[in-house]
């Protein structure tokens, strides 16, 4: 019976060894693939990086880029002020120059003799040059009924100062 017993105790050894290099051969794979993923991740963030540095460019220069319209944008906006308040005084102007017609017909009206010569403005109108539609823009309906209530008064004064002086 004792060599009954050594004989199933050197089995029972047997089985835990063969067990135990099991055990070690499915270790072995793991770790080789726990080393291949760990190559695999250190690739992937070796590209992180140089994708984060190359983001860190394109937001420079998004930057610049903003910058510069910003002084291009306030550059402009300058410019329209300037150009809105020299319309501005245009359109006074203009306002003037229909006061003063208006007055010159009035007068004409009134008085039955020719008008005498207008004075002239504190700051003199300058008119831009005939073209088919010289007033285009947000106002153009009301600058070009203004224009042609002003020619046609005109031309009606000069009719009547013709025909009495004649």
């Amino acid at each position: 019976m004792s060599t009954l017993v050594t004989l199933l105790a050197d089995g029972l050894v047997a089985v835990l060894l063969v067990a135990t290099i099991v055990t070690s051969v499915r270790l072995s794979r793991r770790i080789a693939q726990m080393k291949a993923d760990e190559a695999a991740f250190r690739r992937t963030i070796g590209d992180l990086m140089a994708a984060s540095t190359t983001a860190e460019r394109s937001i420079a220069g998004l930057r610049a880029a903003i910058d510069e319209c910003d002084r291009t944008l306030a550059e402009r906006l300058e410019s329209a002020g300037h150009c809105a308040a020299a319309i501005a005084d245009q359109v006074a102007a203009g306002e003037g120059v229909i006061a003063r017609i208006g007055a010159i017909v009035g007068e004409a009206r009134g008085s039955g003799r020719p008008p005498s010569a207008p004075q002239p403005a504190a700051s003199p109108a300058v008119l831009p040059a005939a073209s088919p539609d010289p007033f285009e823009g947000q106002h153009s309906e009301r600058l070009g009924a203004a224009a042609a209530a002003a020619r046609a008064m005109t031309e009606r004064a000069l009719q009547r100062v013709r025909s009495r002086a004649a």
